[in-house]
């Protein structure tokens, strides 16, 4: 599948397994997005979430930068903007992160280099974030009189509400170890690693029941926070139940009981 189906600035692949690589495509300018880029990135999640043969989708970019977060064009037009146009664009930037965080299928944020502001957030966004050992993370926002509001929903939940409340306000430089330590990053490898490490999270997940992957990725998102009482214990009793009757989750059983491998591994 070619990137002219959403934007220049973003390519689209599918290969035969069911793995999409979203890659940000504007490395001249740090991959930093704007209106038109946050649309075409909207459209990739939404159609990689109602693709069937989507299994993984991979988020990535090119060049030696994630992400620099917003373009300077489009901030020097938003200087322009009133209140109305600036809240329809930032509902659009909100849009898209949420079709991200809650896109149906496995997310891995593949980050090579520096993710600013908004690059934070689409790490964040992400089920699993693999960074390389040089990348820097860093949430400006308020260097330029802004605020990181789009994004912090997501930002805060990976990384608490202690580490964000400094790092939201000093917008200062975050090293790739420190963003592994806060929870930002799920594994950090060296440069020369990152394409092969990703390969492997990805292979594990193929392993697994498609529907049983997006079923468990939105138990996580549905009891995460809540408190444990009878309704929660019930809820979670009828997922496991409903996963155990299905066709999936009896071909699954099966497989395993038969010592043969189940019919969603090619």
């Amino acid at each position: 599948m070619t990137s002219t189906l959403f934007d220049l600035a973003i390519q689209y692949q599918l290969d035969e397994r069911g793995v999409a690589t979203i890659t940000l495509n504007r490395p001249d300018i740090h991959n930093a997005f704007d209106d038109t880029v946050i649309a075409a990135l909207t459209n990739a999640f939404t159609h990689a979430a109602n693709d069937p043969a989507v299994r993984v989708v991979v988020l990535a970019a090119n060049g030696k930068s994630f992400c620099a977060g917003g373009d300077l064009n489009w901030m020097r037009r938003m200087a322009g903007y009133n209140y109305d146009e600036n809240l329809q664009d930032s509902n659009a930037l909100a849009d898209m992160l949420r079709t991200l965080n809650f896109l149906p299928k496995p997310t891995i944020a593949r980050v090579q280099g520096a993710a600013y502001g908004g690059g934070v957030g689409l790490v964040a966004c992400c089920d699993i974030a693999v960074a390389s050992s040089n990348s820097a993370f860093c949430l400006s926002e308020v260097k330029v009189g802004l605020i990181p509001a789009t994004i912090s929903p997501y930002v805060v939940q990976a990384i608490g509400q202690r580490a964000a409340r400094r790092y939201f306000t000093t917008a200062e430089l975050i090293s790739a170890n420190t963003a592994h330590v806060l929870g930002l990053v799920s594994e950090l490898v060296e440069p020369k690693e990152l394409e092969a490490h990703v390969a492997n999270i990805v292979t594990n997940l193929l392993r697994n029941g498609p529907n049983a992957i997006a079923e468990a990725k939105r138990l996580v998102l549905d009891i995460a926070g809540r408190e444990i009482d009878a309704a929660m214990i019930a809820d979670t009793s009828e997922r496991i139940a409903q996963t155990r009757g299905s066709d999936e989750g009896r071909e699954g059983l099966s497989a395993f009981l038969e010592k043969r491998k189940p019919n969603w591994i090619q």
